[in-house]
């Protein structure tokens, strides 16, 4: 880890740390905020946060299935229509540079979602941001997620050897 975050600015994550308990009591489902913070990693390429919510995901009962093709949740019938308007707020949201939250993603999530579910929604998008460019910028460890372990180099290759789960 480049800086520890946590040792070093406590206030910031604990501000971090109450929005998320402030999620946590929105009206969003829980298995609806898990991916959308699923596709935000995978879009800002966030080892430790997708490690971590596609395991939260399993344990709330999501489908295998659902958490590998969440990235091309456009090409499956795996989704409802919320989840699709929420993952596509989501995709928006996180790439803003170059998506500028377009009228037609606002108007498919205010199709399905109450003006509080959008406000609750939007700052899910926000928090997961923030806790990926944390992860990512300051180096987070994945392998110190839930005894993942570490990944040991495969000598005759530059392959990673699969992680050892300890569990």
């Amino acid at each position: 880890m480049r800086v520890d975050y946590q040792r070093e600015f406590p206030e910031g994550v604990a501000a971090l740390v109450a929005l998320e308990a402030a999620l946590h009591k929105s009206p969003l489902e829980p298995a609806l905020l898990e991916l959308v913070r699923v596709r935000a990693s995978q879009i800002n390429g966030c080892a430790y946060c997708l490690a971590m919510h596609t395991r939260d995901a399993r344990g709330r009962g999501e489908h295998q299935v659902r958490l590998d093709t969440v990235a091309a949740w456009r090409e499956t019938p795996f989704f409802t229509q919320r989840e699709r308007a929420a993952l596509a707020w989501c995709e928006s949201l996180t790439d803003l540079v170059h998506a500028g939250a377009p009228d037609a993603d606002y108007a498919r999530v205010e199709a399905v979602f109450s003006p509080r579910d959008i406000a609750a929604l939007t700052f899910a998008v926000v928090a997961i941001n923030s806790w990926n460019r944390l992860a990512v910028g300051l180096g987070a460890d994945v392998t110190s997620l839930d005894g993942i372990g570490s990944v040991a180099a495969h000598p005759d290759s530059d392959r990673a050897e699969p992680p050892v789960l300890l569990r």
